[in-house]
């Protein structure tokens, strides 16, 4: 089990506004179901075998340049651990474990 941070930004665009390009995206994320997804303030969390999200993330780099973005800059962190399995979930709740104490 893989988890990741997905921001990808559309470069060259119109309007200082990227929702345009992060809602579509979105879309993209929901109409699949090999990686499971949360989007968040600055990005979007993933979680799913590192095969798939590195094959999810491909297509998600290109939705701007569909959109008619000349530039795609997408910023990609890749965890993955073969001794646990491990949720997203639980990475934050180690975390407030840990504050709890």
């Amino acid at each position: 089990m893989a988890t990741a941070d997905l921001t990808v930004i559309a470069l060259g665009r119109p309007d200082p506004s990227a929702s345009r390009y992060i809602a579509e995206i979105q879309r993209r994320l929901a109409a699949q179901d090999d990686v499971r997804y949360v989007m968040h303030a600055m990005g979007t969390s993933l979680e799913g075998t590192t095969a798939d999200i590195l094959r999810v993330v491909g297509e998600l780099h290109a939705v701007p340049f569909e959109l008619g973005i000349p530039r795609v800059y997408t910023i990609l962190k890749l965890d993955e651990r073969r001794d646990k399995e491990q949720t997203l979930e639980d990475k934050v709740a180690s975390v407030q474990r840990l504050l709890g104490d």
